[in-house]
């Protein structure tokens, strides 16, 4: 397998989206040369429950394999799982998503949320876990389900480094933006360092 990317061969991977939890079906595509198939399942849930969760399936940078992670904001949390596949139309194994962990890392973010493509981050929170990132998160819906959201919190580098992200299909586009930077960190109680990058 690994001989066919070092020469430029590429894989054709069916493309998909499913607004819920579970593998969706779609046509087959050929993707970029050191594309292979990959699926991501990505659950966002408040302090009340579930909010959303997709499910899509096409061609990923193999960079992307690695992508799984989460993103928190306050009352919130946004998993993303991701698994792949090697060969012509092959079905990625179910995504797993990362456990919870509320250990505080001493990270702070700026925090917000918005059913527009951007919002300020006027408040902060403290980070747990392996979220050591400050995250802008982006995200566009279009085609059968129209809406846009961002929101700004802690995140892991895992997440940071995708990106952005594009998924399309016959009915519906998502467009994912991931804008981050390393924050600041809590150095007493009530204050905190701020880090340029």
């Amino acid at each position: 397998i690994s001989l066919f990317f070092v020469l430029g061969y590429s894989l054709s991977c069916t493309t998909c989206v499913s607004l819920g939890n579970s593998p969706c079906e779609g046509q087959s595509e050929t993707c970029p040369p050191d594309y292979v198939c990959g699926s991501t399942y990505t659950s966002s849930k408040s302090a009340g429950g579930t909010v959303s969760e997709t499910y899509t399936t096409s061609c990923l940078p193999r960079s992307q394999c690695s992508g799984s992670g989460s993103v928190s904001i306050p009352n919130g949390k946004v998993k993303r799982g991701v698994s792949c596949c090697y060969t012509d139309n092959c079905a990625p194994s179910r995504p797993n998503l990362s456990a919870d962990n509320d250990i505080k890392n001493g990270h702070v973010c700026p925090t917000c949320i918005s059913d527009t493509t951007w919002c300020e981050g006027s408040d902060t929170m403290e980070c747990t876990g392996e979220e050591n990132k400050c995250l802008m998160l982006s995200t566009k819906i279009s085609g059968i389900s129209n809406h846009c959201h961002s929101l700004r919190g802690c995140s892991t580098k895992s997440i940071c480094d995708l990106g952005s992200n594009s998924v399309k299909t016959m009915d519906l586009a998502i467009d994912v933006k991931f804008t981050c930077n390393n924050g600041g960190f809590r150095v007493r109680q009530g204050s905190f360092l701020v880090v340029s990058v």
